[in-house]
């Protein structure tokens, strides 16, 4: 069985999508009607904008979730999931891609998402760090002992997590971490605690967006972040939608269950090829392979 998977944050290049624009008329159209979407011009930052460019919140997560729905649309009758996953962000991409949401909504919610985020982030300083060599359960008990807030984040692969909370809370998780045994335990560069209880009042702000917002049933189940387990249904879709925010992203969980579930083969449909090393590391088993349109063209 065929598994299509959508990655997230920080899988963005300078030039991303611009050989989809120009070589696929389809594309060039989503990519113009992006534009009018969005009130700017995220092509002209995706093709030529600088890495530093396109860091900025309002531009970074819709141009991961363009490049990935406008590719799976490009791939035409190839496009063919059993199931779908995305991470993070990804999972929208997943969920306009298997027919949940359409193309103008799905960027829509994705440019709200961004900037309830940001607002978040501003609100209070907090931060996110990748633990790398510990068990889970290991990092969820320490996490529990420290003061503030700090919680696990992203269950990647076994042997690395990512935490996330108030500053001085994951500093202090990553010391005693070390002294665990951790191999590393790093801060990362990113402008705040996601996945995590501090990005409450940007879940407010999308949960009504997305009640806001006509969602269909998808053509193929969409393991989702929340519960790693295959869901149809619009209404569950939704509330695991709003409470992705704050909930950790089980990848791990997700993609061991679509094994389970009979998935042998995982496409990644969007820049970069992260989830495919996410997903060997997982189970080595898995035969992974970049989606592209050049081969379908």
């Amino acid at each position: 069985m065929n598994a299509y998977i959508f990655p997230g944050q920080g899988a963005q290049f300078s030039g991303m999508g611009l050989d989809l624009y120009e070589n696929s008329p389809l594309a060039q159209e989503l990519f113009e009607k992006a534009n009018d979407i969005l009130g700017f011009s995220i092509t002209d930052v995706m093709f030529q904008g600088s890495a530093e460019d396109l860091k900025e919140t309002k531009v970074t997560q819709p141009a991961i979730f363009l490049h990935s729905v406008i590719l799976a649309k490009t791939l035409g009758e190839d496009f063919k999931p059993d199931m779908v996953a995305g991470h993070s962000l990804g999972e929208f991409s997943a969920l306009v891609a298997s027919g949940a949401l359409t193309f103008e909504d799905g960027l829509k919610l994705v440019s709200q998402r961004a900037q309830a985020m940001q607002k978040a982030c501003e609100l209070q300083p907090s931060t996110m760090a990748a633990v790398l060599g510990l068990e889970d359960e290991v990092v969820e008990s320490v996490c529990k002992d420290i003061d503030g807030v700090v919680v696990a984040a992203n269950y990647n692969c076994p042997g690395q997590l990512v935490i996330s909370g108030e500053i001085d809370a994951i500093n202090k998780a990553c010391e005693v971490l070390k002294e665990k045994g951790a191999r590393r335990a790093l801060v990362l560069p990113v402008g705040g605690a996601f996945h995590s209880p501090m990005m409450e009042p940007a879940r407010e702000e999308l949960a009504a967006a997305i009640e806001n917002t006509t969602f269909s049933k998808p053509n193929c189940p969409i393991y989702q972040n929340v519960t790693a387990s295959a869901i149809t249904d619009e209404s569950e879709i939704k509330a695991n939608l709003i409470s992705q925010l704050t909930a950790p992203v089980r990848w791990t969980q997700s993609v061991q269950q679509m094994i389970a579930d009979g998935a042998t083969h995982f496409t990644e449909v969007g820049p970069g090829k992260v989830l495919q090393g996410l997903v060997k590391k997982i189970n080595r088993e898995a035969e992974t392979a970049s989606a592209s349109f050049e081969t379908n063209a």
